[in-house]
């Protein structure tokens, strides 16, 4: 397996201001700069404007690369946070894009997990199962790298140990700096010896700039075109939704269009594994009878994130019914972690104007 190659369409975590996709390398010069809101920026070739921090994080990346295009053997990796909506995603996927290899790969960290853990399962050893997923890659890229969970948190562990010592060249985006990974405190101890493997292995490069460019619209991305709408959705009915051995309940299955409420797939012990899986079968999502968040349990919440991470991975157009406004959608949720970068998400799906007054 080859991982997700993508040199094509690239998955845009904020709009270049009229930018079509083929563009000059990253290991080229920069264009001009301008000013965008009071932010020093600049204009790359093909209209690419860059902010600050993501002119940095751009001249960081490039250091990974020789003047070929081509990765540096044995560089050390580069471990991207920031808030979510920054342009992490963006940067990284643009850099990736002109790699001038083949022996690159890149995942979204959900999906390429969920297939880590089942080829480990298969072949019974982390480093097969790796062999498996990354075959020659010299350099690999994660997107939205996220520690959670105390089990996964072990078997990441033991995934960054072999990377590591087979000198793979790691980038990685992340809403959290290495150490703010796991952060229950009961659990976090555990974790602290592959956080310093981080560090000793990665140079930290922040991209935090001051806009969440999610909130100024999205060009050319099919989540984009799905809507969030409040009340319920006209689609009724009842149908099984086979997800590995078990069934969930749908409202319907038409094609490639999925309509199921939220409590049938976020209120049932689903993973983000089945998630993938699903995303692959359908192209077009609709999310029924969402409620305040605050109003389910955790878990239910933290399923949602997930769902909707593997759905804008997967650039899969996505269409919500909520009982709330999306600015009430995650109002007094406490102890999910990654709910402020679901709610930016969806804020790019087009809502309903708000009621004026007269």
């Amino acid at each position: 397996m080859g991982g997700n190659q993508i040199d094509g369409g690239i998955d845009d975590e904020r709009a270049p201001i009229g930018c079509g996709h083929r563009h000059l390398p990253w290991f080229a010069d920069t264009g001009s700069s301008t000013t965008v809101e009071d932010e020093e920026v600049v204009m790359e070739p093909g209209g690419l404007v860059l902010d600050s921090d993501q002119q940095r994080a751009v001249a960081r990346l490039r250091e990974l690369l020789d003047k070929h295009g081509a990765p540096i053997k044995r560089h050390r990796g580069i471990y991207l946070h920031g808030r979510p909506g920054r342009g992490k995603t963006m940067v990284m996927n643009r850099f990736f894009a002109d790699i001038a290899s083949e022996r690159k790969r890149r995942y979204h960290f959900h999906e390429f997990f969920a297939q880590l853990h089942t080829a480990a399962h298969e072949y019974g050893s982390i480093g097969k199962a790796i062999d498996t997923l990354l075959g020659n890659a010299r350099l690999v890229c994660f997107d939205e790298f996220h520690v959670h969970d105390i089990g996964d948190a072990m078997l990441i562990a033991r995934m960054l140990d072999d990377l590591f010592a087979r000198r793979i060249v790691l980038v990685v985006t992340s809403n959290y700096p290495p150490e703010e990974l796991l952060p229950n405190p009961l659990f976090h101890d555990k974790f602290l010896p592959a956080i310093a493997k981080i560090v000793a292995h990665m140079d930290l490069v922040t991209l935090d700039g001051p806009l969440d460019y999610r909130t100024r619209g999205h060009a050319e991305r099919e989540f984009a075109t799905g809507r969030y709408l409040l009340g319920d959705a006209a689609v009724t009915g009842v149908v099984d939704l086979p997800i590995g051995a078990r069934k969930l309940r749908a409202r319907t299955i038409e094609n490639e269009a999925l309509a199921i409420d939220f409590a049938n797939i976020c209120g049932a012990p689903t993973s983000a594994a089945d998630y993938v899986q699903l995303a692959k079968r359908f192209r077009h999502w609709t999310l029924c009878d969402i409620p305040p968040l605050r109003t389910v349990p955790p878990d239910w919440a933290m399923r949602l994130v997930n769902l909707v991470d593997v759905l804008y991975d997967a650039d899969i157009e996505l269409t919500v019914y909520a009982q709330v406004p999306l600015s009430d959608l995650i109002d007094g949720v406490l102890g999910v972690p990654d709910i402020a970068r679901a709610a930016s998400r969806l804020g790019e799906l087009a809502q309903p104007a708000p009621a004026t007054t007269r």
